[in-house]
């Protein structure tokens, strides 16, 4: 499994047989490709006959494709995270939605209603994952301060592209908010000794956890849900301040001449059915209300259903300042946290 954040993928085309009427789609390749291809394009398909091809390639990569295209779009839809879609938002590079032509986006959950420009297509959340069989006795995570124990000296690991979820919870543990991320710094600084690693990717993540070299991880749930199909005994913690909530959003591309298959696509991306898909396969939370999920995956941490888990069990970082704030977060964790 990718990571969104994953970039530095080339760009790939994926097309149709000639002559077909097409819909194109950027998005990430490997299993979000084909979960896309196996739930929002399938029903898109059958309802329009319009086949899908998709250009694929990193967060990153298809930003930067899309500003020197902007002129002559490739795409008609774009994936991207909810931040990085504040990016094209402000570069112009998506259209303004109009709802009314996206019905089944009337259950939409306000927490996925990111700009005038891209909405929700699935959730997830980066939270503590952690082996039980390799902890201290006694060890828990009821909160994020709990990472703080010094029985967890050189035990713990997080992603070295995305410091953005630590760096929040810190700021909040003492006193602040993401905006004033600054506060947080001696309180992040205190966690350094419990580190052991930064993973570059998710098989990094998953050799470091697998093998017990970092029994603790500040990880992508989906991920952790992944490795235990692969039969690693992982379990999740929702801390009390709620887990940092991640949205993959969708927009329609600005200048493209097929925006109203591109809205039947979004439309369909957030079908009930479509939905209960898509959380199945990947273990994420629907974004509209009323999807029917099996208690198998309705009750897994951070899969949310009900209004009440989306307030109280998530930590959100606003997703405009999180675009702005995230290459300067990259560079004093890079020369703070990461650097020895």
């Amino acid at each position: 499994m990718k990571h969104p954040l994953v970039a530095a993928l080339a760009l790939t085309v994926i097309g149709t047989s000639a002559g077909a009427e097409t819909l194109t789609v950027s998005t990430w390749g490997g299993s979000f490709r084909d979960l896309i291809d196996a739930t929002i394009a399938k029903k898109f398909t059958e309802e329009t006959g319009v086949e899908v091809e998709y250009i694929t390639g990193g967060t990153i990569d298809r930003l930067n494709a899309a500003r020197m295209n902007a002129d002559s779009p490739e795409s008609d839809v774009t994936f991207t995270t909810s931040h990085i879609g504040w990016l094209y938002q402000n570069a112009e590079l998506f259209e303004e939605l109009d709802m009314s032509k996206i019905p089944n986006a009337a259950n939409l959950v306000e927490q996925a209603k990111i700009s005038p420009g891209h909405i929700g297509a699935w959730a997830y959340v980066y939270t503590i994952g952690y082996r039980p069989d390799m902890l201290p006795e006694g060890i828990d995570f009821d909160s994020w301060e709990d990472l703080w124990s010094p029985e967890l000296e050189a035990s713990i690991a997080a992603p070295d592209f995305d410091p953005s979820h630590i760096i929040a919870v810190s700021a909040m543990l003492a006193g602040a908010d993401a905006e004033n991320w600054e506060a947080g710094q001696e309180k992040l600084m205190a966690l350094k000794p419990n580190f052991k690693a930064f993973y570059t990717n998710d098989a990094n993540s998953q050799q470091l956890i697998s093998t017990g070299e970092t029994p603790v991880q500040i990880l992508l749930s989906m991920n952790a849900y992944h490795m235990q199909n692969e039969g690693v005994d992982i379990q999740l913690a929702i801390p009390s301040e709620g887990a940092v909530l991640g949205v993959d959003t969708m927009g329609i591309t600005a200048g493209t001449e097929k925006a109203e298959l591109a809205y039947q696509f979004i439309n369909a991306a957030l079908d009930p059915e479509v939905q209960a898909e898509i959380a199945k396969i990947k273990k994420g939370s629907p974004v509209v209300t009323g999807v029917e999920l099996p208690a198998e995956v309705s009750e897994l941490p951070g899969v949310f259903t009900t209004a009440e888990q989306w307030d109280s069990q998530t930590l959100i970082i606003p997703h405009a300042l999180r675009a702005e704030k995230t290459a300067e977060w990259r560079k004093w964790f890079s020369e703070n946290m990461i650097a020895n």
